[in-house]
């Protein structure tokens, strides 16, 4: 009797073997790609701009103010500066001649990215001599992705920390210069200035037809000497 018992419990046990709910085996997640890191700044990284007027080729100084030039090359790995322009030419009718800067950038706030923490001249060591390329801005910890270039010396935008002023503490961020090409520079900073466009202090700086830049390109880093 007890075997004919065993013997009918076997085809139940079976059924709630079978009925019993399966065990899922654990859902395995896709570890995410995540992008390459940057490659290491160069102490000197070079871009060359191909204008309208002709090439422009800048050596950025990844040794001395990294944040600046990372931000440049980042515009310019992304072709984000591909058919920007050069819109103002400030002309300072003081001292020797060609005196001002020209400024290009890119206007379309939906390109930017976000704004870079100052590095002022007076923690780099650099200048605003002729030849320079700085980072125009707003208030410190504001710029994106203007850029200005010294047609001469204009030491009185460094950083003074003895200044009264906070601004003229913080001064402008020189991260570069022209290495070749300032001939270009100034046939742009010399075009047509319109009497109307721009606003405030700005008005009568702009150029009546913006020099476009074609595309900007990394160059190949220097072999050192």
């Amino acid at each position: 009797m007890n075997r004919r018992f065993v013997l009918a419990a076997l085809p139940l046990a079976s059924l709630l073997v079978a009925a019993a709910p399966k065990k899922r085996a654990p859902a395995v997640r896709a570890t995410p790609t995540l992008p390459p890191p940057p490659p290491p700044l160069a102490a000197v990284e070079r871009v060359l701009l191909t204008t309208e007027l002709g090439t422009i080729e800048l050596a950025l100084d990844g040794a001395h103010a990294p944040i600046s030039t990372a931000n440049f090359l980042h515009y310019v790995d992304t072709k984000r500066f591909d058919g920007i322009s050069f819109y103002r030419a400030m002309h300072l009718a003081w001292g020797d001649q060609p005196n001002g800067l020209l400024q290009g950038g890119l206007r379309d706030p939906r390109r930017l990215f976000p704004p870079i923490a100052h590095e002022p001249t007076s923690q780099t060591g650099l200048s605003h001599v002729a030849g320079a390329i700085s980072m125009a801005r707003n208030a410190p910890g504001t710029a994106t992705a203007d850029f200005s270039i010294m047609l001469s010396d204009l030491t009185s935008l460094d950083a003074n920390p003895a200044s009264a002023d906070p601004d003229g503490q913080a001064g402008y961020a020189v991260f570069g210069k022209v290495a070749a090409g300032m001939d270009v520079v100034r046939k742009i900073w010399e075009a047509p200035i319109s009497q109307t466009l721009g606003e405030g202090s700005m008005r009568g700086q702009m150029l009546e037809a913006p020099v476009k830049i074609l595309t900007a390109r990394r160059l190949p880093p220097l072999s050192p000497a």
